[in-house]
């Protein structure tokens, strides 16, 4: 490591408010308010429309409390879903409209690059970091980079293998640093810590990494101007487009991203502005703004005093903001990459750590100082797992509600009239709910889809305009079977993160986790219990046909987790699901593939020889 440089961290009080001052302050851009009402008041006429439509449906005879509760999870449901579609096509608007403004003069910056990592495959890791270096080291940026790979790893024979591939890295390139340390206290969060206040002093910005992070030189040197010639800028977040999926869940979500994430992130970006949101990785800091204004205290909840602030990033964006620093989203930057979860069980095991990391943030809530919009940062991350609750309990209703009064699951299985004011669902109302549903869930991609030009991406690098439907229609359909799925399993984590249950922060398995039969059969019991007492349903002639894609896809859950898992490594199946990274792969994705193979040949040599 480089002599220490040691700078101040606080930790931050959330009770009161706080001013950095240092931070020139915060403008918006001219007519944010418009771009926010163009976002929200859709959002809120279309769900106040849909509230008087099921009051109507549901007057005769008065509003019953059961019905009341079910207007109100329509609502709540249905209000983030009309957002959704609201912010895309706020995206496609800005896309059409805005022009890039020219930047000052740029002033070069010392720039840290940060690569936390904890246990993982060395090869990968240090291929990467290898790929992104080479890059910038045939360019004269003005600035000054160095990384450092900042170590958390427990397991001795991984830590062996860092070291070389350290030594390795070293040789080739100048101002490259490793450290291990001796107990990795707060995780992540303690990790980036530690480097602040012993070494932060020495570089005025910092780019966060993660292990599977992958930036070109284009996209650091990108953010390091646009830091440098903001001043009011604490943090820049980059967009990450998933790279290097061979499965076949892996592909959905890669395809899924680059056609359909573009946009979204585009309106985020538009009406978020100033008051931008982090996601952890590739994004830029401000180190002296981050050492004053982000240090985060460990906080009180209902069931835990003393608790470390797990999805850390949402909360440093906002103390941030509060000091007063700009935080900004560019989507437009390109070539900043990560990796994706492999499988349906391999995403579940990472979602239901973010849950519970999301769930938190209701108490940060009342926090002092927050900006608005950071508050609606926070309480969207939560909404985010909370609205599969919110589903599953509507599932619950029209599973139980039946096809009509006679048709009733509880007087079918009571044999009397049941004493609860069930809501009437007529054919027609159910016909009508279920085609807005599908309509509004729906409209994102299709909107995605046809702005896709507007995003710089080319048909021909989608393998053609024939295999470009073929894969969108692929997707379209994975994504409506494994959404049920889904679906009971983030209620299963937010019941997990309610009464108490911890989740172990293991690395992710980047390759996709291997799981056995009886593995498969255990994880999806119980969807598929669910999907059978449906389908049982539809057979008794008690719940409608309508709920049939749900129930199709929750029986089928073992076999799709299964298939989820499919290697797409064929000449045939490699160009379906196809992307730009797939089709066309960018100079620093082959550079990094590349790199990973060379340093797994040498790591595997010196094994060999350590082991003689």
């Amino acid at each position: 490591m480089p002599p220490p440089a040691p700078l101040a961290h606080p930790v931050q009080d959330l009770g009161r408010p706080y001013r950095d001052g240092a931070a020139p302050g915060v403008r918006g851009r001219q007519g944010i308010a418009w771009w926010r009402i163009a976002t929200f008041a859709p959002a809120v006429i279309v769900t106040g429309l849909l509230i008087a439509a099921f009051t109507d449906w549901f007057a005769m005879g008065g509003i019953s409390p059961l019905e009341g509760v079910l207007i109100g999870l329509i609502a709540i449901t249905f209000f983030w879903i009309c957002f959704s579609l609201s912010t895309v096509t706020v995206g496609i608007v800005n896309l059409l409209v805005e022009r890039p403004r020219p930047r000052g003069p740029v002033r070069p910056l010392d720039v840290a690059l940060l690569m936390p990592i904890y246990n993982e495959n060395p090869s990968e890791v240090f291929g990467n970091a290898s790929a992104m270096l080479a890059e910038l080291a045939v360019r004269d940026p003005g600035h000054r980079f160095s990384l450092f790979v900042l170590s958390d790893t427990r397991d001795d024979g991984i830590a062996a293998r860092e070291e070389r591939a350290f030594a390795a890295l070293a040789h080739r390139f100048d101002r490259v640093f490793y450290r291990r340390r001796g107990e990795n206290t707060d995780r992540k969060v303690g990790n980036l810590a530690d480097w602040v206040e012993r070494w932060g002093g020495g570089c005025e910005a910092m780019l966060v990494l993660d292990a599977d992070s992958l930036m070109s030189g284009d996209a650091v040197v990108a953010l390091a101007d646009e830091l440098s010639t903001d001043p009011s800028a604490g943090l820049i977040q980059s967009f990450p487009q998933l790279f290097g999926a061979t499965t076949l869940f892996g592909r959905v979500q890669q395809f899924a991203s680059t056609i359909y994430g573009a946009v979204l992130a585009e309106g985020l970006a538009t009406w978020a502005d100033r008051e931008g949101n982090y996601w952890g990785h590739n994004a830029i800091i401000r180190t002296a703004a981050f050492a004053g204004c982000a240090g985060l205290p460990r906080v009180d909840s209902w069931r835990r005093r003393g608790a470390l602030i797990l999805s850390h990033d949402f909360v440093e964006a906002g103390l941030l903001r509060r000091a007063g620093w700009a935080v900004r989203f560019l989507p437009r930057v390109k070539g900043s990459y990560e990796e994706a979860p492999a499988t349906l069980i391999d995403y579940v095991l990472r979602d239901r750590r973010w849950c519970q990391g999301n769930l938190q943030h209701l108490g940060l809530l009342r926090s002092k100082g927050f900006h608005g919009i950071t508050r609606f940062h926070l309480f969207h991350g939560a909404v985010s797992y909370l609205m599969s609750p919110a589903w599953f309990v509507l599932l619950c209703v029209w599973a139980v509600i039946g096809i009509s009064e006679d048709q009733n699951v509880i007087r079918y299985f009571s044999g009397l009239n049941p004493q609860v004011a069930w809501p009437e669902m007529s054919y027609v109302n159910n016909v009508a709910l279920m085609l807005f549903m599908y309509a509004m869930l729906l409209a994102p991609k299709a909107l995605g889809a046809a702005a896709m030009g507007s995003t710089g991406l080319r048909v021909a690098d989608m393998g053609g305009a024939r295999r470009f439907a073929g894969s969108v229609a692929a997707e379209l359909v994975l994504a409506i079977l494994y959404a049920p799925i889904l679906m009971v399993q983030q209620t299963v984590a937010v019941v997990r993160s309610l009464i108490g249950i911890r989740e172990i922060w293991t690395p992710q398995a980047r390759g996709g986790g291997r799981y056995g039969p009886w593995t498969l059969v255990k994880f999806h019991a119980l969807e598929t219990l669910i999907g059978g007492a449906l389908a049982a349903g539809m057979a008794a002639g008690l719940v409608s046909l309508w709920l049939l894609p749900i129930a199709v896809s929750l029986v089928l859950a073992v076999p799709l987790s299964a298939l989820s898992g499919w290697r797409m490594t064929g000449r045939w199946s490699r160009r379906q699901l196809a992307t730009p990274s797939v089709i066309n792969a960018p100079r620093i994705i082959r550079a990094a593939q590349s790199e990973r193979r060379r340093l797994r040949q040498v790591l595997d040599d010196g094994d060999q020889i350590a082991a003689e």
